[in-house]
């Protein structure tokens, strides 16, 4: 990736990504199914506990992250698997090849402009979701909901760029799906069972240090630690203070591991698309 980038040309993909999102309103349906559910559960969260009602940020917060742990990566997924290979399947990516363009300006447009419809997807949805309940937060609790939003968003960065890789990699839009659709299986659903189950194959023998190291192979995982631990509460509900050493915990820890799941399929998409 040593080459200069024309940054114009970047931007020139990037921003007709951008508006094929606005045009066929996918940024307004994700925004509105994230509004939706960041309002009702802040609203009936604890409707099990026979409570409606908003009752803090930290249980609203609790709540969410739970969902989006499920909804971040499948929709990044859908929007960036099909980027490349269904326009090399529509023959529109030789066309666009035969231009002044070099591969890594296509695919960095590409990825900027999903990367935009994404992040905006999610800040406007989520934040549009508590704007009835603003006058009940403080700023504190604010600031702590923002952060929430912006590791969600950082979340849904790394897995579109595993997507952009599935995208580049995948012979047809068949495969690529159902790639796509096995990561998500494994990195939500899987990966976790693996872990807990080796830890009671080990009986304990895998030190904390490894148990961490292992989590950070997970961006869903990252996401999840990066709201457990700026919050003492959450903390005690999930009981890894006595699990992870501190040093695995810090947020610019975690926040960096997550660019480094943004960078890295990035990276490997980008040698095998050259």
């Amino acid at each position: 990736m040593h080459m200069s980038i024309e940054w114009r040309q970047v931007a020139v993909i990037a921003s007709k990504e951008w508006r094929d999102r606005l045009r066929n309103r996918w940024v307004l349906a994700v925004a509105l199914l994230f509004a939706v559910f960041a309002l009702a559960i802040a609203y009936f969260g604890a409707a099990q506990q026979g409570q409606v009602g908003f009752h803090g940020i930290e249980a609203t917060i609790a709540s969410l992250a739970s969902l989006v742990i499920y909804l971040v990566p499948l929709i990044a997924l859908i929007l960036g698997y099909d980027t490349i290979v269904g326009e090399r399947e529509r023959g529109a990516l030789e066309l666009l090849l035969t231009m002044p363009i070099s591969r890594l300006e296509v695919l960095l447009g590409k990825y900027l402009g999903l990367a935009a419809a994404l992040t905006s997807a999610t800040a406007i949805g989520f934040g549009a979701g508590l704007l009835p309940l603003f006058s009940e937060l403080s700023v504190a609790e604010g600031w702590r909901y923002a952060g929430f939003v912006g590791s969600a968003v950082l979340m849904g960065l790394a897995f579109l760029s595993i997507a952009m890789l599935i995208s580049v990699w995948a012979r047809d839009r068949v495969r690529a799906s159902g790639t796509a659709l096995a990561l998500w299986f494994f990195f939500v659903l899987v990966f976790d069972l693996l872990l807990m189950g080796a830890l009671v194959a080990s009986q304990g023998g895998i030190s904390s240090g490894v148990f961490a190291a292992l989590l950070m192979l997970n961006p869903a995982d990252v996401f999840r630690l990066l709201n457990v631990f700026s919050s003492d509460q959450a903390q005690g509900m999930y009981g890894l203070a006595t699990v992870m050493p501190t040093a695995w915990t810090h947020p610019a820890m975690l926040v960096s591991v997550m660019l480094g799941w943004m960078l890295l399929p990035f990276y490997f998409a980008h040698r095998r698309f050259s």
